[in-house]
């Protein structure tokens, strides 16, 4: 759906995007994730089309962004991060204008506009201009002009910050809705809760660089060597007969619990099991810890990252 290689952006001395290379796959949520000044937005700008990029090739649905960019932006929608409806207008009218650019039939517009602003919970707002939305209001209009021509690909930037809980939530679930109906989305945020919760893959960009793409499960294990498990059995259990199983690196009392430490994670589960079932020691619980992705970005993007 989007082949990026190579991707540069230089602003006077900075280079803000150093040659970046990634792809996003029909049908996933990608993730794109960085601190503030990384070069998560200035990368989206020029996948979009709205800045020339310096070098580099960037392809969407197999059209050069910059030799077709019409082509593709026909089967896009974006979601900028701040809101670019015409706030002097109602929000019908921001969605029929939308209408009208897309080369929209005057009823379908009117069809899905009433669809998409019912379902954002806008309709009965739709008379009312723009000026006097709430910010979360105008969010989900925008998203709302970015769907109304039913696009194949969508483009969201920060959709959700500053946005009240109700706002996000509503916003979130109707990705989840458009993915499962085939929509691809490509998604910058700080929201590392959600980017767990919604990504199909994610990209950690630092300094304009990737440092890192993978499922966010993936990438919380791959970045602790040493793996971490917690069990608890129905009875009482000697440290050194866990310390001693096969795999399991070290044995500590946490609570009612042990917290066992392990190179090989599978491993040390097997032995486990395998000494439960051999001392009759029921395991209660066990649970394997893993870093939250919150953790991985900080290690990836922090002074100390890898």
């Amino acid at each position: 759906m989007i082949e990026v290689a190579d991707l540069t952006k230089v602003f006077g001395t900075v280079t803000a995007v150093n040659r970046v290379s990634f792809d996003v796959r029909e049908g996933e949520i990608f993730g794109f994730l960085g601190p503030n000044g990384a070069g998560k937005t200035t990368t989206t700008r020029m996948l979009t089309g709205v800045i020339p990029m310096d070098g580099g090739s960037a392809r969407i649905f197999g059209y050069d962004i910059r030799r077709e960019p019409v082509l593709a932006k026909q089967r896009f929608g974006v979601v900028p991060e701040t809101s670019n409806a015409y706030v002097d207008l109602t929000a019908w009218q921001n969605l029929m204008l939308m209408g009208e650019l897309y080369g929209l039939d005057r009823a379908r517009a009117k069809e899905r506009s009433r669809d998409l602003l019912e379902t954002l919970g806008l309709y009965g707002r739709r008379d009312q201009k723009v000026k006097g939305y709430s910010k979360g209001m105008k969010q989900r209009l925008i998203l709302a002009m970015a769907l109304l021509h039913e696009p194949e690909l969508l483009f969201l930037d920060e959709p959700t910050g500053g946005l009240d809980v109700q706002s996000t939530q509503m916003i979130f679930s109707m990705l989840r809705t458009l993915n499962d109906a085939g929509t691809t989305i490509f998604l910058t945020t700080h929201n590392m809760e959600e980017a767990n919760r919604l990504c199909d893959r994610v990209g950690i960009i630092r300094s304009g660089r990737i440092v890192a793409i993978d499922a966010p499960e993936r990438l919380k294990t791959a970045i602790d060597r040493v793996h971490r498990i917690e069990v608890s059995f129905d009875r009482v259990v000697p440290a050194r007969a866990l310390a001693g199983l096969d795999g399991v690196a070290g044995a500590s009392r946490r609570g009612d619990k042990w917290l066992i430490t392990a190179e090989d994670r599978d491993r040390a589960i097997r032995s486990l099991v395998a000494f439960s079932g051999d001392h009759g020691a029921q395991i209660l619980t066990l649970h394997t810890l893993a870093p939250s992705l919150d953790e991985v970005f900080l290690r990836l993007t922090g002074e100390g990252g890898l």
